[in-house]
Protein backbone atom coordinates (compact mmCIF):
# COMPACT_ATOMS: atom_id res chain seq x y z
CA UNK A 1 0.00 0.00 0.00
CA UNK A 2 2.69 2.28 0.73
CA UNK A 3 4.37 1.67 -2.21
CA UNK A 4 0.97 2.31 -4.42
CA UNK A 5 0.83 5.57 -2.52
CA UNK A 6 4.36 6.41 -3.53
CA UNK A 7 4.32 5.59 -7.21
CA UNK A 8 1.24 8.18 -7.08
CA UNK A 9 3.04 11.08 -5.66
CA UNK A 10 5.44 10.32 -8.08
CA UNK A 11 3.39 10.03 -11.07
CA UNK A 12 1.30 12.88 -10.46
CA UNK A 13 4.06 14.98 -9.80
CA UNK A 14 6.38 14.10 -13.08
CA UNK A 15 2.80 14.94 -14.79
CA UNK A 16 3.02 18.60 -13.22
CA UNK A 17 6.43 19.00 -14.08
CA UNK A 18 6.08 18.25 -17.90
CA UNK A 19 2.73 20.10 -18.19
CA UNK A 20 4.47 23.03 -16.58
CA UNK A 21 7.11 23.14 -18.46
CA UNK A 22 5.10 22.74 -21.95
CA UNK A 23 2.95 25.71 -20.90
CA UNK A 24 6.18 28.08 -21.56
CA UNK A 25 6.25 27.23 -25.57
CA UNK A 26 3.12 26.87 -25.47
CA UNK A 27 2.30 30.50 -24.02
CA UNK A 28 4.80 31.68 -26.39
CA UNK A 29 2.02 30.19 -29.54
CA UNK A 30 -0.66 32.41 -27.65
CA UNK A 31 0.87 35.69 -27.35
CA UNK A 32 1.24 35.12 -30.80
CA UNK A 33 -2.46 36.22 -31.32
CA UNK A 34 -3.68 37.14 -27.79
CA UNK A 35 -2.34 40.06 -25.69
CA UNK A 36 -0.93 38.74 -21.96
CA UNK A 37 -4.02 39.75 -20.51
CA UNK A 38 -6.44 38.35 -22.95
CA UNK A 39 -4.25 35.00 -23.13
CA UNK A 40 -4.38 34.18 -18.98
CA UNK A 41 -8.12 34.79 -19.38
CA UNK A 42 -9.18 32.50 -22.18
CA UNK A 43 -6.71 29.94 -20.36
CA UNK A 44 -8.72 29.79 -17.16
CA UNK A 45 -12.21 30.16 -18.66
CA UNK A 46 -11.38 26.60 -20.38
CA UNK A 47 -9.68 25.19 -17.69
CA UNK A 48 -13.02 26.49 -15.44
CA UNK A 49 -15.42 25.12 -17.85
CA UNK A 50 -13.46 21.70 -17.62
CA UNK A 51 -13.85 22.11 -13.51
CA UNK A 52 -17.36 22.81 -13.59
CA UNK A 53 -17.64 19.42 -15.67
CA UNK A 54 -15.49 17.50 -13.23
CA UNK A 55 -17.57 19.49 -10.53
CA UNK A 56 -21.04 17.89 -11.91
CA UNK A 57 -19.54 14.28 -12.46
CA UNK A 58 -17.77 14.48 -8.95
CA UNK A 59 -20.51 16.14 -6.73
CA UNK A 60 -18.09 18.17 -5.51
CA UNK A 61 -19.79 20.04 -2.46
CA UNK A 62 -19.90 23.25 -2.42
CA UNK A 63 -17.13 25.80 0.42
CA UNK A 64 -18.05 26.72 3.52
CA UNK A 65 -18.97 30.74 3.87
CA UNK A 66 -16.02 31.13 6.03
CA UNK A 67 -13.52 29.15 3.93
CA UNK A 68 -14.70 31.43 1.14
CA UNK A 69 -12.73 34.51 1.63
CA UNK A 70 -9.49 32.47 1.91
CA UNK A 71 -10.53 30.45 -1.13
CA UNK A 72 -10.64 33.64 -3.63
CA UNK A 73 -7.54 35.06 -1.41
CA UNK A 74 -5.61 32.11 -2.61
CA UNK A 75 -6.90 31.96 -6.22
CA UNK A 76 -6.23 35.73 -6.50
CA UNK A 77 -2.66 34.94 -5.36
CA UNK A 78 -2.02 31.53 -7.21
CA UNK A 79 -3.74 32.54 -10.67
CA UNK A 80 -4.63 36.23 -11.12
CA UNK A 81 -1.56 37.90 -9.63
CA UNK A 82 0.92 35.16 -10.55
CA UNK A 83 0.30 34.91 -14.04
CA UNK A 84 -0.59 38.57 -14.92
CA UNK A 85 2.25 39.78 -12.93
CA UNK A 86 4.53 36.89 -15.18
CA UNK A 87 3.02 38.63 -18.29
CA UNK A 88 3.53 41.62 -17.61
CA UNK A 89 7.43 41.25 -16.33
CA UNK A 90 8.22 39.14 -19.22
CA UNK A 91 7.75 42.07 -21.63
CA UNK A 92 10.68 43.98 -20.22
CA UNK A 93 12.82 41.09 -19.17
CA UNK A 94 14.29 38.23 -21.11
CA UNK A 95 13.06 34.94 -20.66
CA UNK A 96 15.94 33.22 -19.32
CA UNK A 97 16.21 36.10 -16.58
CA UNK A 98 12.13 35.13 -15.76
CA UNK A 99 12.90 31.97 -15.59
CA UNK A 100 15.87 32.23 -13.06
CA UNK A 101 13.71 34.25 -10.94
CA UNK A 102 10.37 32.60 -11.15
CA UNK A 103 12.43 29.72 -9.81
CA UNK A 104 12.26 31.03 -5.80
CA UNK A 105 9.01 29.85 -5.83
CA UNK A 106 10.34 26.59 -4.18
CA UNK A 107 12.86 28.64 -1.61
CA UNK A 108 9.46 31.41 -1.08
CA UNK A 109 7.36 28.41 -0.06
CA UNK A 110 9.52 25.75 1.74
CA UNK A 111 10.25 28.79 3.83
CA UNK A 112 6.86 29.65 4.47
CA UNK A 113 5.68 25.86 5.32
CA UNK A 114 8.66 25.75 7.97
CA UNK A 115 7.19 29.54 9.89
CA UNK A 116 3.75 28.69 9.27
CA UNK A 117 3.40 24.64 9.77
CA UNK A 118 7.19 23.89 10.98
CA UNK A 119 7.34 21.47 7.77
CA UNK A 120 11.46 20.37 8.45
CA UNK A 121 13.24 20.90 5.42
CA UNK A 122 16.76 19.77 6.95
CA UNK A 123 20.34 20.65 5.83
CA UNK A 124 20.27 18.50 2.73
CA UNK A 125 16.67 19.67 1.50
CA UNK A 126 18.15 23.46 1.55
CA UNK A 127 21.41 22.20 0.45
CA UNK A 128 19.40 20.64 -2.42
CA UNK A 129 16.90 23.39 -3.60
CA UNK A 130 20.52 25.77 -3.46
CA UNK A 131 21.88 23.52 -5.98
CA UNK A 132 18.71 23.83 -7.77
CA UNK A 133 18.87 27.30 -8.22
CA UNK A 134 22.49 27.21 -9.05
CA UNK A 135 21.56 24.95 -11.68
CA UNK A 136 18.78 26.86 -12.89
CA UNK A 137 20.87 30.22 -13.15
CA UNK A 138 23.82 28.23 -15.44
CA UNK A 139 21.10 27.12 -17.67
CA UNK A 140 19.83 31.00 -17.99
CA UNK A 141 23.39 31.66 -19.17
CA UNK A 142 22.63 29.30 -21.81
CA UNK A 143 20.31 32.03 -23.14
CA UNK A 144 23.16 34.55 -24.33
CA UNK A 145 20.94 37.32 -22.26
CA UNK A 146 22.13 39.51 -20.01
CA UNK A 147 20.37 41.09 -16.16
CA UNK A 148 19.31 44.03 -15.93
CA UNK A 149 17.66 45.27 -13.44
CA UNK A 150 14.19 46.96 -14.00
CA UNK A 151 10.20 46.87 -12.66
CA UNK A 152 9.66 43.64 -14.81
CA UNK A 153 12.09 41.98 -12.15
CA UNK A 154 9.85 43.12 -9.36
CA UNK A 155 6.93 41.78 -11.34
CA UNK A 156 8.61 38.35 -11.86
CA UNK A 157 9.35 38.27 -8.39
CA UNK A 158 6.03 39.02 -7.20
CA UNK A 159 4.67 36.57 -9.24
CA UNK A 160 7.00 33.63 -7.88
CA UNK A 161 5.83 34.99 -3.88
CA UNK A 162 2.52 35.13 -4.58
CA UNK A 163 2.68 31.88 -6.23
CA UNK A 164 4.29 30.58 -2.92
CA UNK A 165 1.52 31.74 -0.80
CA UNK A 166 -0.50 29.83 -2.97
CA UNK A 167 1.06 26.51 -2.41
CA UNK A 168 2.48 27.06 1.13
CA UNK A 169 -1.14 27.75 2.51
CA UNK A 170 -3.25 25.09 0.49
CA UNK A 171 -2.25 22.08 2.79
CA UNK A 172 -5.24 22.66 4.89
CA UNK A 173 -8.03 23.48 2.63
CA UNK A 174 -6.82 20.62 0.26
CA UNK A 175 -7.76 18.44 3.18
CA UNK A 176 -10.64 19.76 4.15
CA UNK A 177 -12.71 19.56 0.49
CA UNK A 178 -10.00 17.27 -1.39
CA UNK A 179 -7.37 18.42 -4.06
CA UNK A 180 -10.05 18.34 -6.79
CA UNK A 181 -12.44 21.06 -4.84
CA UNK A 182 -9.58 23.03 -3.58
CA UNK A 183 -8.14 23.29 -7.40
CA UNK A 184 -11.66 23.96 -9.08
CA UNK A 185 -12.52 26.30 -6.03
CA UNK A 186 -9.59 28.51 -6.58
CA UNK A 187 -9.44 29.00 -10.25
CA UNK A 188 -12.60 30.05 -11.06
CA UNK A 189 -11.42 32.50 -8.21
CA UNK A 190 -8.39 33.54 -10.06
CA UNK A 191 -10.62 33.50 -13.55
CA UNK A 192 -13.25 35.73 -11.60
CA UNK A 193 -10.35 38.30 -11.07
CA UNK A 194 -9.49 38.31 -14.56
CA UNK A 195 -12.84 39.38 -15.85
CA UNK A 196 -11.13 43.05 -16.69
CA UNK A 197 -9.78 41.54 -19.55
CA UNK A 198 -13.44 40.42 -21.44
CA UNK A 199 -13.87 43.29 -23.31
CA UNK A 200 -12.18 42.61 -26.87
CA UNK A 201 -11.67 38.76 -26.14
CA UNK A 202 -14.15 37.77 -28.46
CA UNK A 203 -12.37 39.61 -31.51
CA UNK A 204 -9.07 38.05 -30.71
CA UNK A 205 -10.63 34.58 -30.67
CA UNK A 206 -12.35 35.34 -33.97
CA UNK A 207 -9.23 36.67 -35.76
CA UNK A 208 -6.85 34.13 -33.88
CA UNK A 209 -5.03 31.42 -36.29
CA UNK A 210 -6.53 27.96 -36.11
CA UNK A 211 -2.97 26.80 -34.47
CA UNK A 212 -2.83 29.32 -31.99
CA UNK A 213 -6.58 29.17 -30.58
CA UNK A 214 -5.62 25.10 -30.00
CA UNK A 215 -2.51 26.07 -28.43
CA UNK A 216 -4.39 28.22 -25.70
CA UNK A 217 -6.60 25.58 -25.42
CA UNK A 218 -4.15 22.98 -24.62
CA UNK A 219 -2.74 25.54 -22.02
CA UNK A 220 -6.27 25.61 -20.35
CA UNK A 221 -6.44 22.28 -20.06
CA UNK A 222 -3.66 20.34 -19.11
CA UNK A 223 -1.04 23.07 -17.45
CA UNK A 224 -4.33 24.64 -15.63
CA UNK A 225 -6.43 22.25 -14.67
CA UNK A 226 -4.62 19.01 -14.74
CA UNK A 227 -0.92 20.14 -13.68
CA UNK A 228 -2.67 21.97 -10.32
CA UNK A 229 -4.41 19.25 -9.40
CA UNK A 230 -1.70 16.73 -9.29
CA UNK A 231 0.42 18.85 -7.33
CA UNK A 232 -2.49 19.38 -4.97
CA UNK A 233 -2.71 15.89 -4.44
CA UNK A 234 1.18 16.15 -4.27
CA UNK A 235 1.27 18.46 -1.82
CA UNK A 236 -1.94 16.83 0.28
CA UNK A 237 0.32 14.06 0.41
CA UNK A 238 3.74 15.37 1.16
CA UNK A 239 3.94 18.85 1.97
CA UNK A 240 4.87 22.04 0.14
CA UNK A 241 8.38 22.17 0.68
CA UNK A 242 8.85 18.80 -1.13
CA UNK A 243 5.70 19.15 -3.74
CA UNK A 244 7.63 22.60 -4.62
CA UNK A 245 11.11 21.29 -4.92
CA UNK A 246 11.17 19.61 -8.10
CA UNK A 247 9.77 22.47 -9.77
CA UNK A 248 13.26 23.30 -10.14
CA UNK A 249 13.14 21.03 -12.97
CA UNK A 250 10.44 22.92 -14.95
CA UNK A 251 13.02 25.44 -16.85
CA UNK A 252 15.11 22.04 -17.86
CA UNK A 253 12.16 20.78 -19.17
CA UNK A 254 11.00 23.49 -20.71
CA UNK A 255 14.26 23.88 -22.81
CA UNK A 256 13.64 20.23 -24.12
CA UNK A 257 9.82 20.56 -24.79
CA UNK A 258 10.66 23.71 -26.72
CA UNK A 259 13.17 21.74 -28.66
CA UNK A 260 10.87 19.73 -29.60
CA UNK A 261 8.14 22.15 -29.99
CA UNK A 262 9.48 25.00 -31.68
CA UNK A 263 12.74 23.52 -32.79
CA UNK A 264 15.03 25.90 -30.03
CA UNK A 265 18.18 24.01 -29.79
CA UNK A 266 19.32 23.85 -26.12
CA UNK A 267 23.16 25.61 -25.60
CA UNK A 268 25.65 23.44 -24.00
CA UNK A 269 25.28 25.82 -20.33
CA UNK A 270 21.50 25.17 -20.55
CA UNK A 271 22.05 21.55 -20.66
CA UNK A 272 24.65 21.16 -17.94
CA UNK A 273 22.35 23.70 -15.79
CA UNK A 274 19.60 21.19 -16.30
CA UNK A 275 21.99 18.19 -14.95
CA UNK A 276 22.71 20.70 -11.97
CA UNK A 277 18.80 21.25 -11.41
CA UNK A 278 18.17 17.08 -11.70
CA UNK A 279 20.86 16.76 -8.67
CA UNK A 280 19.86 19.05 -6.59
CA UNK A 281 15.68 18.36 -6.27
CA UNK A 282 17.08 14.05 -6.57
CA UNK A 283 18.94 15.66 -3.30
CA UNK A 284 16.40 17.11 -1.85
CA UNK A 285 13.11 15.50 -2.10
CA UNK A 286 15.22 12.15 -1.53
CA UNK A 287 15.66 13.34 2.15
CA UNK A 288 12.16 14.68 2.33
CA UNK A 289 10.89 11.16 1.57
CA UNK A 290 13.44 9.46 4.00
CA UNK A 291 12.04 12.21 6.50
CA UNK A 292 8.51 11.35 5.94
CA UNK A 293 8.72 7.74 5.98
CA UNK A 294 10.26 7.92 9.31
CA UNK A 295 7.73 10.25 10.67
CA UNK A 296 5.30 7.86 9.30
CA UNK A 297 7.03 5.19 11.50
CA UNK A 298 7.42 7.13 14.68
CA UNK A 299 4.15 7.78 14.45
CA UNK A 300 2.82 4.30 14.28
CA UNK A 301 4.62 2.87 17.01
CA UNK A 302 3.63 6.34 19.60
CA UNK A 303 -0.04 4.98 18.54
Amino acid sequence: MKKRSSLAIFIAQCTSLVLWASAFPGIRVGLEAYSPDQLSLLRFLIGSALLILFAVVFRIRLPEGKDIPVLLLLGGLGFTVYHVALNYGEQTISAGVASLFVSTTPLFASLLAMLFYRERFGIRGWVGSLLGFIGVMISSLGTGETLQWNGGIFLILLASFSESLYFAFQRTYVEKYGFLAFTAYTIWGGTFFMLYALPGLGEAIAHAPAQVSASVLYLGIFPTVIAYLALAFVTSRVGASEATSSLYLTPALAFAIGWVWLGEVPTLPSILGGVVTLLGVLLATFRVQHSSAANDIKGKLGH
